[in-house]
């Protein structure tokens, strides 16, 4: 179709002249033939031409945008994660000591109280005549003991008199005693420091010998223990830190350390028990808040560090695609420790590379990329 479009009239002439004296035509009707034929022809030359494209028109490809950043060194480390409840160590119920009537409260909850401070009291009355009476057989006995000794020495009185007598007298120094502390008993102490966790009497109430009364807590110090599966165990060692977050102060990182670990292990279960004591000072944190620990049992010095979001997994292995001139290059890498959203690169960077972390998705090795930098978060020593 194409050559019929480029004849020229010098062309349809000779053509004329050759089939006339071929066919003894006349020149008219050979012209009137040819024209009518080019005529019909060059009327579909435009249907389904193919046609060459200029080249600057040839459509390029569109480069996918992405984000990169640059691989660091830094620390990394290895951790565990568990959540359990706080409790403390220093807790301790105050049960009554005697029976009696509840005359006296000193204390409220939520009150701090030292060791040995008196919390309140119940009728000791009778106790204190018991007290008395105890004494005073004690002094008369005593008096006469005295007097036998010195009778004895005269040779008045035998020894074995004299050993009666003192026979008696420890008794009834046992009984005064006794009597002493019965006595003491109706004032109700702290038997530790800390805070009144509750008040479990009232005034006038009349209470048992067991009946529970106070409980003081002490939570300068609290503890967990965290169920560590047995196949950790080689993880863990005493002195280890921790960090707990708690749900009811978002925001806030507190320091525990692993204090000491059970040398069994756990039948019901598999595991085996670490106790971690939690530093609280301020007072912040109280016995029964559920604890989120995070334990990092193993240090990585100076470690070549990536955004875990460069990390993709592509026929069973992990990859990162790095920007090369403009492209994406496939890079087939071995991670290490994973932590606070980075992964550590053991191997397959050199870590002068920019190693895309936004919109990989979609890339195929060689790639036309155009790249942002990205801005990534500090490691978390």
């Amino acid at each position: 179709m194409v050559l019929y479009s480029t004849i020229t009239l010098h062309d349809l002439t000779c053509i004329q002249m050759r089939l006339a004296a071929r066919m003894n035509l006349r020149t008219s009707s050979i012209s009137i033939f040819i024209v009518a034929f080019l005529a019909s022809m060059m009327s579909g030359c435009n249907v389904g031409e193919a046609r060459i494209g200029d080249a600057s028109q040839t459509a390029s490809p569109v480069p996918l945008p992405v984000a990169v950043a640059q691989p660091r060194y830094a620390d990394i480390f290895a951790t565990y994660f568990t959540t359990t409840p706080i409790a403390s160590d220093a807790d301790a119920p105050i049960p009554a000591r005697v029976a009696g009537e509840v005359v006296e409260i000193l204390v409220e909850e939520g009150d701090m109280v030292h060791a040995g401070q008196l919390l309140a009291r119940l009728d000791g009355e009778r106790h204190f005549l018991q007290l008395k009476q105890a004494k005073a057989n004690l002094e008369k006995t005593t008096r006469e003991f005295q007097r036998f000794t010195r009778l004895q020495n005269r040779g008045l009185v035998s020894a074995a008199a004299v050993d009666n007598m003192r026979y008696d007298l420890d008794s009834l120094q046992a009984n005064f005693e006794l009597q002493q502390l019965f006595y003491d008993y109706t004032m109700i102490r702290a038997p530790i420091a800390g805070v009144v966790s509750s008040r479990d009497i009232k005034l006038g109430q009349h209470v048992n010998e067991a009946d529970n009364t106070f409980r003081i807590t002490d939570t300068s110090q609290l503890l967990a223990y965290l169920n560590i599966p047995q196949n950790e165990l080689a993880k863990f060692s005493a002195g280890i830190i921790a960090n707990v977050r708690v749900d009811a102060l978002p925001g806030q990182i507190f320091s525990a350390v692993i204090d000491r670990i059970s040398p069994t292990i756990d039948a019901r279960n598999g595991t085996f028990r670490a106790t971690a004591l939690i530093e609280n000072d301020a007072k912040l944190l109280v016995p029964g808040m559920f604890g989120r620990f995070e334990i990092a049992y193993e240090k990585h010095a100076n470690a070549l560090i990536v955004p875990a979001t460069a990390i993709l997994e592509e026929d069973q292995q992990h990859i990162v695609y790095a920007v090369s001139d403009g492209t994406a290059v496939r890079k087939a890498v071995e991670i290490g420790i994973e932590q606070n959203g980075n992964v550590e690169i053991l191997r397959g960077l050199d870590g002068h590379e920019q190693i895309i972390v936004t919109g990989q998705g979609g890339l195929r090795d060689g790639s036309i990329v155009e790249t942002n930098i990205s801005t990534v978060a500090a490691i978390t020593d």
